[in-house]
């Protein structure tokens, strides 16, 4: 993970910057809307976003807080998951409610703002989360790269369901994974800091 995902954080957040400045300029905009005709009413796509609802994502989470609580008490890692998907998530709603972006103009619209996506932002922190826990300790590089696999596939299909659904543009949900990743990088990167930081404390 490190030599390349961590890298990565950065241009995301670059990547992120460029969208919230930028996101009302034609260029921007012709995209959303070839996306929006690519994959709208995608009736496969538009299943993934069950996997990217709030109330199966705390559901998700308390699930591997108990797991890392039992199996380790791994209080670091509790806070973790309290850091990447709780405040993940306030950081969502304070950013749709400073950008003030409406919902693609479709009847039976969701009220609530549009950028960046909150199932792209928060579905990529719990379920790289998830795949980073499951790949700690986790020795063959080929159940790490299968783990890691999966879960990139999975974050790609719960955002794009929102494009398939109508219910974002293509750029709210790029803006999502971008700026969720760079979270996710930033606490990846406390979390393994206070680990190392503990482990010479007990030697």
């Amino acid at each position: 993970m490190k030599k390349l995902f961590y890298p990565l954080g950065m241009v995301s957040l670059l990547g992120f910057a460029a969208l919230f400045l930028y996101f009302e300029t034609e260029e921007i905009i012709q995209f959303d809307s070839q996306m929006a005709q690519l994959l709208g009413d995608n009736k496969i796509i538009g299943l993934f976003h069950y996997l990217g609802e709030t109330k199966f994502i705390i559901f998700i989470s308390l699930l591997l807080i108990a797991f890392l609580w039992f199996r380790s008490n791994n209080y670091r890692g509790m806070l973790f998951v309290v850091f990447t998907v709780g405040l993940g998530n306030v950081m969502n709603q304070s950013l749709k409610k400073w950008v003030e972006r409406e919902r693609p103009d479709v009847p039976q619209q969701l009220v609530t703002f549009s950028f960046p996506s909150g199932h792209a932002m928060v579905g990529i922190l719990y379920l790289f989360t998830i795949a980073y826990f499951l790949t700690e300790h986790q020795s063959n590089k080929l159940i790490r790269l299968l783990i890691w696999t999966a879960t990139v596939f999975i974050t790609l299909m719960v955002g794009l369901s929102r494009i398939a659904e109508n219910r974002h543009y293509a750029s709210d949900v790029l803006a999502g994974w971008m700026i969720g990743y760079t979270w996710f990088v930033l606490v990846a990167l406390w979390y393994e800091y206070r680990s190392r930081a503990f482990k010479k404390h007990t030697l």
